[in-house]
């Protein structure tokens, strides 16, 4: 047996915690230097149980609580900003692959001739909505105000 693993056992062989077994017990009795380590420890456990303990104060545990939901709350907007930037070089990573393919690969004139039909389209769907939208507010004004009315004339009957 080796002082390393006597002394790691020190601690709770002088609270009484563990009893020291057979090769413990034999290490502590031939190597000075441990039993003197665990007569140091034994004394100071009995001027810990000596001194008397300290009252808290009543909102120690709240205190307390409120410190380290703080701490925690801080670490994880820490964890959470660094996940975000993460993500968002990810993102961009992404992205620039993506465009460097396309303009490498010729795709860029077949991406624009794409979007310009896209807006066409789109032109021409408002085109045909834009005579519609003033029948159709009109018809949610006039709805609005009944449900308003409605509910005025409720709220009124149940005073």
């Amino acid at each position: 047996m080796f002082c390393d693993e006597v002394l790691d056992a020190i601690e709770a062989i002088a609270a009484g915690d563990l009893t020291p077994d057979g090769r413990v017990s034999d290490h502590l009795t031939s190597c000075p230097d441990c039993a003197a380590a665990l007569g140091d420890a034994r004394e100071l456990e009995r001027m810990l149980r000596a001194r008397p303990v300290p009252r808290t104060s009543s909102q120690f545990t709240s205190r307390t609580m409120a410190r380290v939901r703080r701490a925690r709350w801080r670490s994880e907007q820490f964890l959470d900003m660094g996940f975000n930037f993460a993500i968002g070089m990810v993102i961009l990573a992404v992205v620039a692959g993506v465009w460097m393919l396309m303009h490498r690969s010729g795709l860029t004139a077949i991406s624009n001739d794409a979007v310009d039909l896209f807006s066409t389209a789109f032109v021409t769907l408002a085109r045909r909505i834009a005579p519609s939208v003033p029948l159709y507010a009109g018809a949610t004004a006039l709805l609005v105000t009944a449900l308003g009315i409605w509910w005025w004339a409720e709220r009124d009957a149940t005073l």
